[in-house]
């Protein structure tokens, strides 16, 4: 019975991390191929549909993002994007410049 309220004790004394997710649009639709979120510990990565895009699994924390352009367009970054536990942080749009 011991090992047992043990067991369950140690079950609840620890807190899952709820992983979180950034979203945003991208303008011109059909000017980027992915969409890109650094942290000091995750590269993490979705493909861009339709000008929209969806980065699932981001851990708590602050994450630059990178949407990538297809030629003639630019590269384009937002820095400070922070995700919180559990949460979708929604970026808005991103305006590519050729």
């Amino acid at each position: 019975m011991a090992a047992l309220a043990f067991a369950a004790a140690g079950l609840f004394a620890f807190n899952a991390v709820r992983v979180g997710s950034v979203k945003g649009t991208v303008n011109p639709a059909d000017a980027a191929v992915r969409a890109w979120a650094l942290s000091s510990t995750d590269t993490l990565k979705a493909e861009i549909n339709k000008g929209t895009f969806e980065i699932t699994d981001a851990k708590p924390g602050t994450y630059r993002i990178i949407i990538e352009a297809k030629p003639p367009y630019k590269n384009a970054a937002k820095d400070g994007v922070t995700v919180a536990d559990g949460q979708a942080t929604d970026i808005g749009e991103i305006k590519l410049e050729q």
